[in-house]
């Protein structure tokens, strides 16, 4: 088994992996971290700058990611995903059997989460994976 964590150094992301590392250290278990890294719409020749763009910020932040988790002693896997946050964490938990997923949130309400479509509001109702959502710090 494994944990995944969905990260993205968004504030709620960086306590996500604090609790992810812990997670995986207490079980002696693996830690998937996962960035999602679909660029916006599908056309134009902005396509592929944007595309490039959100694949360089994932893997600056799936490296900070990778360090945090190898000072804290915690065997670390990456993926850099093409789809959308959610569909890439609901896969790679299916991929490496995942204990959780972990997610972060970003403090916003429930009902702006439910209507502009957040990756963990997206997660607690799609995913057959248990997936622990973590509050950001107040």
């Amino acid at each position: 088994m494994s944990v995944v964590l969905g990260y993205d150094e968004s504030p709620g992301a960086v306590r996500a992996l604090r609790v992810a590392i812990e997670v995986s250290s207490a079980f002696g278990e693996p830690l998937v971290v996962v960035y999602g890294a679909a660029a916006p719409g599908a056309v134009g020749e902005e396509y592929t700058a944007h595309s490039e763009a959100v694949h360089e910020a994932g893997r600056v932040a799936l490296g900070h990611a990778v360090r945090v988790a190898d000072e804290a002693g915690v065997r670390t896997t990456v993926e850099l995903v093409d789809r959308k946050p959610a569909e890439a964490l609901i896969d790679a938990a299916s991929r490496h059997a995942a204990r959780f997923i972990v997610v972060g949130s970003w403090g916003e309400s429930p009902l702006r989460g439910a209507l502009l479509g957040s990756t963990p509001h997206k997660l607690l109702h799609l995913s057959p994976t248990p997936v622990l959502c973590v509050p950001t710090e107040p």
